[in-house]
């Protein structure tokens, strides 16, 4: 795992590519990340993740926005829509920036 920090952004990287062991490190430091937006970066992965394992970070990402923060998770090659409309998942860390910077905006205008 590697956890990157510019500004007010946390990159969390899986580097195992074992992902079952990822989310329990995640989700075992969050305490650490909770005051920072934070970027799950899931590029690493050859193979399409199955829906049902990317759905494990949706309580965390519930979590993370009810503190007023924001919660992105990176995956290329994906079907966007099967997933809930209110968990954030982009296919590059470039449109991971780029939604956190909008959401800060809203934020900073009381949306």
């Amino acid at each position: 795992m590697k956890v990157d920090q510019k500004d007010h952004t946390i990159t969390i990287k899986d580097t195992q590519g074992n992902f079952t062991a990822f989310l329990m490190k995640v989700t075992h430091q969050y305490k650490s990340y909770e005051n920072h937006n934070i970027i799950i970066d899931l590029l690493g992965y050859k193979e399409e993740l199955p829906v049902s394992d990317l759905k494990l970070f949706l309580p965390m990402s519930k979590k993370h926005k009810k503190t007023k923060k924001s919660f992105v998770v990176v995956v290329a090659d994906f079907d966007y829509n099967a997933l809930p409309e209110k968990f954030t998942v982009v296919p590059s860390l470039l449109e991971a920036h780029d939604i956190i910077e909008m959401e800060e905006i809203e934020r900073d205008l009381g949306f």
